[in-house]
């Protein structure tokens, strides 16, 4: 199962700027039980309407009602506690989280792009083109670059981050260059994430 991994990269990419595909990404977005993972952009912090909350180190939304002091849940109940004289979130829905993450996710990314070189990108292009490359070499050749761009990016966030960003940068840039590898890149760069980066993921995600 990859949906995770699936739904992170998708909202990364909505979310990032300069995504010129956002229109033919729509073919790709995964679905949950209410429907297409979206993020949400009208206002409020982050593109979220009312306060946020800390919940495993990131800020999450909070639904707020006119008389409402804590979060609405998919479910209908209500949530949410004092942890020293502060709001805690309970768990959010995991699409919210995905699409909170996600988003600073992108704002990492935005601050990376400049850092990725036209010729790296280009070269893995020639990758995803190759048809007689198998997506295992592809892999192993993106991971190459990812941590050949990693080491040469001053170490102010973890290394693992980093990677994952990007990785995510990257299938932006490639889908920019040659709009026709929307659906290969995304999907080995899925495979990628689901084989470098599982459990970082899992672990942001609180899963």
């Amino acid at each position: 199962m990859q949906q995770m991994e699936h739904a992170l990269l998708y909202t990364f990419l909505e979310a990032s700027s300069d995504c010129q595909f956002k229109e033919q990404l729509w073919s790709l977005a995964p679905v949950c039980n209410q429907g297409p993972i979206v993020p949400r952009r009208q206002g409020g912090i982050d593109g979220y309407q009312g306060r946020t909350v800390h919940y495993r180190g990131w800020l999450v939304p909070r639904s707020q009602g006119p008389d409402d002091d804590s979060e609405l849940q998919c479910d209908g109940n209500r949530s949410g506690h004092l942890e020293n004289g502060e709001l805690e979130a309970d768990a959010p829905t995991n699409e919210d989280v995905i699409r909170i993450i996600a988003a600073q996710l992108a704002e990492i990314g935005d601050k990376l792009d400049k850092d990725v070189q036209g010729n790296v990108v280009n070269d893995l292009v020639q990758h995803f083109l190759n048809e007689n490359l198998s997506r295992e070499e592809i892999m192993r050749h993106m991971s190459r670059v990812v941590r050949e761009l990693a080491q040469a990016i001053p170490a102010d966030m973890e290394q693992e981050r980093v990677m994952l960003v990007l990785a995510m940068v990257l299938t932006k840039k490639i889908v920019n260059t040659v709009p026709s590898l929307l659906h290969r890149a995304f999907s080995v760069t899925v495979d990628f994430m689901n084989q470098q980066f599982h459990n970082y993921i899992d672990g942001m995600l609180g899963e």
